[in-house]
């Protein structure tokens, strides 16, 4: 039996995909500095960051809600860019991405380069390029030299980013992430 894709406008994070980001972001009661970009990007909740000051305070449900809306935001944006069918596992691997570097970073589409790695992937029906595209997101803040990638096998700054990442593909490709349970 043969599963099809569903039309990009159908699709909605699935709860699956928000618990990932949840689980990803982790839940701050406080405000905290953003750890790339420091206190001018203060971070609460579970990753939410527009409208947040230093000293802010919220509660889980609060930040849940919070999340959901940052979430709906994330998808909205990526709509714009993004017209191709997909699997909901996809679905959710590219709005968490999204969510965690800017929908502007996985969309891109400027007049030298065009559209980002990940849409022109899309666009011609690459779903398994569209997918590995994901590893490309290897970076937190600048890079100056190859150990500043958190792919890098030197850098320990940005481990995290990089096993986020390898686990975003993993659920795109509709497999289990990296150390995940079998």
């Amino acid at each position: 039996m043969e599963i099809n894709r569903t039309a990009i406008a159908a699709l909605v994070l699935s709860a699956t995909g928000l618990a990932y980001i949840a689980q990803r972001e982790d839940y701050s009661e406080r405000a905290y500095p953003d750890p790339v970009h420091g206190a001018r990007v203060a971070t609460i909740g579970f990753g939410t960051t527009q409208g947040v000051k230093m000293g802010d305070k919220t509660t889980p449900v609060r930040a849940l809600i919070r999340l959901r809306t940052d979430a709906s935001d994330a998808e909205r944006a990526l709509k714009r860019c993004i017209s191709a069918p997909m699997f909901q596992h996809e679905w959710d691997a590219f709005v968490a991405l999204g969510h965690n570097t800017g929908t502007t970073a996985v969309c891109k589409n400027d007049a030298r380069t065009g559209p980002s790695t990940i849409v022109r992937r899309l666009q011609v029906g690459d779903y398994q390029g569209a997918c590995d595209a994901i590893l490309l997101y290897d970076r937190a803040g600048a890079v100056t030299k190859p150990q500043d990638r958190c792919s890098h096998p030197d850098n320990r700054t940005c481990r995290g980013v990089w096993a986020d990442r390898q686990a975003l593909r993993a659920m795109c490709l509709g497999q289990n992430a990296p150390g995940a349970a079998q």
